[in-house]
């Protein structure tokens, strides 16, 4: 076997103090002070967060759903797939169900975490779990009051085109479909 040559420090850093600068309902900021592993000590300043999911429907003909909705952040609309904080007393797959009916009305009947990411970790503490839905029926959306969606089913030949042109810009979709089309969906017969 062989060995990296790149070796990894086999200790964590030591968080020596820690303040909470802010605690709102979605995040927080903390500054840390921090004796890193390298043995330099630091602030660092993180974005606290509970974690969220992602959820990339596949219906039985092998469309994938997206949804269109206004991101202030962005200021624009952008395609995305279905996704949400995972809320207290949650598991990704319940978060992932209860997102799933919020934003499209749909139900899945199997949901498999396919891949576990976190977005931005120089400064955001958040957790990604990635998720397939499968076993789709359609149902009655719940959007929160504040929620304007739309929803709508993409070949993934589309999808790919989307990517490619710029049109699909939001990067936890990009890479949950890339990684869907390429690893996971591999073998299966989809429409052009």
């Amino acid at each position: 076997m062989k060995k990296s040559s790149v070796r990894q420090p086999a200790k964590k850093a030591k968080v020596l103090s820690s303040t909470t600068l802010y605690e709102g309902p979605v995040f927080g900021i903390r500054r840390d002070e921090v004796l890193e592993p390298t043995g330099g000590r630091t602030m660092r300043e993180v974005i606290t967060h509970p974690g969220s999911v992602v959820v990339l429907p596949v219906l039985p003909d092998g469309r994938i759903l997206l949804i269109r909705q206004y991101r202030h952040a962005a200021k624009q609309y952008l395609w995305e797939l279905v996704a949400g904080r995972i809320d207290a007393g949650e598991n990704p797959r319940e978060a992932a169900a209860r997102e799933l009916i919020e934003e499209t009305g749909f139900r899945a009947k199997r949901f498999r975490v396919f891949l576990d990411v976190f977005p931005t970790p120089g400064f955001l503490e958040e957790r990604m779990f990635i998720l397939l839905a499968e076993g789709l029926t359609a149902g009655e959306a719940e959007p929160e009051e504040d929620e304007k969606i739309i929803s709508r089913p993409y070949k993934p030949k589309e999808l790919e085109e989307m990517i490619r042109d710029g049109k699909l810009r939001d990067a936890k979709s990009i890479a949950g479909i890339l990684y869907y089309l390429r690893f996971l969906a591999t073998g299966k017969r989809f429409p052009k």
